[in-house]
């Protein structure tokens, strides 16, 4: 068998092995831990029920109880003495205690009044002087609550009640006196009359008295949950129908101590009792405090396990046995792509392989492909070059929301970024304007990676972040330790102002640095470069070569409905200055609009919108004349150039050089060819009728005109007046009959619409010079 392929074989079979063994052990393992979980959970439930079961019980009748204590009945025999003679009275409160046996079976049940000294049971009336239970109700006088609970009462022995306290007839006739106190093992729901504060003490009690067999009817007798029994508040023994003895007193202390050192009313913990593991539950009832336990063997939860932990070895025998099978067949399945590469790098060298290299594949493989290693080695070196690319590729994704905080924790180790800081807080670098400078706008862009370049050696890595340019403004995001939020500020201020100080100095660059707030999480940042760009803003109304905090922007106010029309009259003004092409008013009104809008301070959030406005009035101004926007004023006067304008000197300049001086001069050639226009359509007018009637009314009223605008449309175009270009028109038409027909003069006169000969000899001799007849022979 070739080397590889044993050892491939092997690395197979424990490869494929482990994970069975592994999860056949974790199976049982889960399974056991599910089935004691299970096991804990139903102890608990159980638990859980059988103290709701009693609970129900003792706060049924501890209400029932109350209802007695407060009755009118109750309240009115406290604050009087009551003898035997008082039959109706005595029955009455006996009645009282019959009516409890309703919520359960009451193995006794009496009223003490102290003050009076009396007592009245379910069976017997009496003083308490004359009952040995005048010492247990002395104990119950150190309670401090008002409702208390007291279990195993066999210090109270069964007293029988004295002749004396025969209650009339009915008593008298008893063979013997009932007793007061019927059992040892009770539990008594005592009720201080009235229920007083703790330092006040009491004009007497009710006790009423379960008995314990009554209780146990109601604890789970489910064999699963093992020994089940409740102690009450001094570690007891009651309501449990076995005898533990001292089998539990250890459990018992370390559950109180796990109690009272945790607060928690329930829990689950493994012990040793009798040297044997056992299962703990508890729960501590918020009624009385009495501690509901069960006891159960880790043997006996252990046991139902034992199945799981055969069948699991049982299938993990089966899977070992699949998996050498599949691990042999895999095995020289993989093999096989090695034994061809090894034959085809054989193939790469010569046809017969040198001594030696048949006894190990690889490394003759890795002699084969040494060159590519050697090619992936330069490659690599290549990627290093591209390294500051993915950097800013990177930050321009997280500056633009495009990156979580999950993912930049993983990546941002990849970049080298900072580490160890508290805050951020984001820079943006714009440049105000190249106007004036000795830059061109095409270079802008290159001015931006420049300042970029920079920023990237005046800061050092340790308090940025790589550099971007994003846009038309040039980004970076400092980091710093300090956690105070003034010399934060001031700490961005000051690298601020140097890179502004640095790029003046070297470049001779008015330019504008907006700072956002400083922020704690990495997620904050796009937020944070939408607030640096916000602060820039401030530029429209403080002016360039600032640097902005974002908390220092004024609050935006509101523009008040006088200011808006101020603004109309002054562009209703500005509109008419444009139309009549005068450049000293239209500069003049728009000083005036920009005075009141400095004059009102208003945030710089409103100049871009009343700018806007402007520009549409401008725009309906070149729309009036039939003018096409793009054409008359070019790309740069659209409306998205103007909000890329940053301050209000740059928005000044372009209103003049962009909109106003197109606009007058499209007004301008629009007006003249209007005049021309209207010229020539008087000319063909006159062409058309010169030999009827015609006159400057009748041209107005056709082309409808004012005829003292055409007068001065035509007077402006053609030269001449109306009537002297209608006169020459008509002689020159004079000229052409005269030369080539033989109408007479009376005759040519009336086709030209003359009333008479004589003014049109007239006419003809002021124009010509000479008269019709002498020109006919002249041209003749």
């Amino acid at each position: 068998m070739p080397k590889y392929l044993l050892r491939l074989l092997c690395f197979t079979m424990i490869l494929g092995a482990l994970p069975v063994i592994v999860i056949g052990s974790v199976s049982y393992t889960i399974a056991s831990r599910d089935i004691e979980q299970k096991v804990r959970e139903s102890n608990l439930q159980i638990l859980h029920q059988t103290q709701m079961r009693v609970e129900q019980v003792l706060r049924s009748l501890q209400l029932s109880s109350i209802q007695y204590v407060n009755s009118p009945l109750v309240l009115r025999a406290m604050k009087q003495p009551l003898d035997s003679s008082e039959f109706q009275e005595i029955r009455d409160l006996t009645s009282g205690f019959n009516n409890l046996q309703a919520v359960t079976s009451i193995d006794q049940a009496y009223l003490v009044n102290l003050d009076e000294d009396w007592v009245v049971s379910m069976r017997s009336f009496g003083k308490l002087s004359d009952f040995s239970i005048r010492d247990r109700i002395g104990t119950y006088l150190t309670y401090t609550n008002s409702l208390f609970w007291v279990t195993q009462n066999k210090s109270s022995a069964k007293e029988s009640v004295p002749v004396s306290a025969g209650m009339g007839e009915a008593l008298t006739e008893q063979a013997q006196p009932p007793t007061l106190i019927s059992s040892d093992n009770v539990v008594s729901m005592v009720f201080k009359i009235p229920m007083v504060p703790t330092n006040v003490k009491p004009k007497g009690f009710l006790v009423i008295d379960i008995a314990d067999a009554e209780l146990s009817s109601f604890l789970s007798r489910n064999p699963n949950s093992g020994d089940l029994y409740v102690l009450d508040q001094d570690q007891q023994y009651f309501l449990n129908d076995t005898n533990y003895g001292s089998k539990y007193d250890q459990l018992n202390k370390d559950i109180q101590e796990k109690v009272q050192m945790s607060g928690e009313s329930q829990g689950f913990f493994s012990a040793e009792v009798e040297d044997k593991p056992v299962a703990v539950s508890y729960r501590q009832s918020p009624l009385n405090g009495w501690l509901y336990v069960s006891v159960v063997s880790l043997g006996q939860i252990t046991a139902q396990s034992q199945k799981i932990a055969v069948v699991t070895g049982v299938a993990t025998l089966i899977m070992l046995c699949v998996t050498g099978l599949v691990a042999i067949y895999g095995s020289r399945r993989m093999y096989s792509p090695i034994s061809r590469l090894l034959q085809f790098t054989k193939g790469l060298d010569s046809p017969l392989p040198p001594a030696g290299r048949r006894q190990d594949e690889f490394i003759y493989i890795e002699e084969r492909l040494s060159t590519l290693f050697s090619s992936e080695q330069t490659m690599r070196e290549q990627m290093k070059g591209q390294h500051v690319h993915l950097q800013e590729f990177f930050m321009t994704k997280l500056l633009t929301g495009k990156i979580s905080e999950e993912d930049f924790r993983y990546q941002g180790e990849l970049y080298d970024f900072p580490t160890g800081w508290s805050h951020l807080g984001v820079l943006m670098l714009q440049i105000d304007t190249l106007e004036g400078t000795r830059y061109e706008e095409k270079d802008r862009d290159l001015l931006l990676f420049a300042v970029n370049n920079m920023v990237g050696e005046l800061l050092p890595s340790e308090i940025r972040f790589t550099p971007v340019m994003l846009d038309d403004a040039q980004v970076t995001v400092l980091a710093s330790s300090l956690k105070d939020e003034l010399q934060l500020k001031e700490w961005m201020h000051k690298q601020a102002d140097w890179i502004r100080e640095r790029v003046v100095t070297y470049l001779n660059l008015p330019v504008s640095i907006g700072i956002s707030r400083a922020y704690s999480s990495i997620g904050a940042t796009p937020r944070a470069y939408q607030e640096s760009r916000e602060a820039l803003q401030g530029r429209v109304s403080l002016g360039s070569r600032i640097i902005l905090h974002y908390e220092d922007i004024q609050p935006r106010g509101q523009m008040e409905a006088a200011l808006y029309t101020q603004l109309r009259m002054i562009e209703d003004q500005l509109a008419s200055a444009l139309k009549q092409g005068d450049e000293e008013k239209t500069d003049m009104y728009f000083r005036q609009y920009l005075g009141l809008l400095a004059d009102k301070k208003l945030h710089f959030s409103e100049y871009p919108v009343i700018m806007v406005q402007l520009l549409s009035r401008v725009y309906q101004l070149v729309q009036e004349q039939g003018g096409d926007v793009a054409e008359v004023l070019g790309e740069k006067a659209s409306m998205a150039y103007l909000l890329k304008l940053s301050t209000l000197d740059e928005m000044t300049s372009w209103f003049r050089k962009r909109l106003f001086l197109p606009v007058i001069r499209f007004w301008r050639e629009q007006e003249e060819s209007q005049y021309m226009n209207i010229a020539r359509r008087m000319i063909r007018l006159i062409e058309e009728r010169y030999d009827r009637d015609l006159s400057l009314e009748a041209c107005a009223e056709e082309l409808n005109f004012h005829p003292v605008y055409l007068s001065r449309v035509f007077k402006k175009e053609a030269g001449v007046n109306f009537t002297e270009y209608l006169a020459e028109y008509r002689m020159e038409k004079a000229k052409t009959w005269l030369q080539t027909t033989d109408l007479k003069i009376a005759e040519i006169a009336e086709k030209l619409n003359y009333t008479n000969p004589t003014a049109f000899i007239r006419t003809f001799r002021k124009i010509t010079g000479t008269t019709p007849g002498k020109y006919r022979e002249q041209q003749r």
